[in-house]
């Protein structure tokens, strides 16, 4: 008795695990928001920026649709070398985010908007500086889970 008792138990707990979802599917919107804000306030930090300024705080939910969202988060800062150009300004940006974590660019075609993901953490890193000296780091997560 005690043995089928042990089995039944066994079962229930295998079964539990299945339907609580053991096999995490990924983040929240929240959750790779906050990873999405972590990472570009260490990029800020790793590039020795000055003056950075955060122009989007995000912090909510972005309706994707399907009961899914996004979430958003960007900063502006300026280069101690004022005459920097914006395509050396996002190639330093994108040697300095490698230290952070890994990003892969997605999109580059000169003189625009390098674009960044990481698989991971479902979060995309848009580097765009406007003008020389200037840097603009925005991003946002991919539409996940509503938190």
């Amino acid at each position: 008795m005690a043995g089928s008792v042990r089995r039944g138990v066994v079962v229930c707990g295998v079964v539990l695990l299945a339907v609580s979802g053991c096999g995490d599917s990924g983040p929240t919107a929240a959750e790779a928001g906050e990873t999405l804000k972590s990472h570009i306030t260490e990029l800020m930090k790793e590039s020795h920026v000055l003056d950075v300024r955060v122009t989007d705080p995000g912090g909510r939910d972005i309706p994707c649709g399907e009961g899914k969202a996004k979430r958003t988060f960007a900063a502006t800062a300026r280069d101690s070398a004022p005459q920097s150009n914006p395509d050396g300004l996002n190639t330093f940006m994108v040697g300095a985010l490698s230290s952070v974590a890994p990003y892969r660019i997605v999109e580059d075609r000169g003189n625009a908007p390098i674009r960044l993901a990481n698989d991971e953490y479902k979060t995309i890193i848009i580097l765009a500086s406007p003008a020389n000296g200037q840097y603009l780091v925005r991003g946002e997560t991919e539409c996940l889970p509503a938190s």
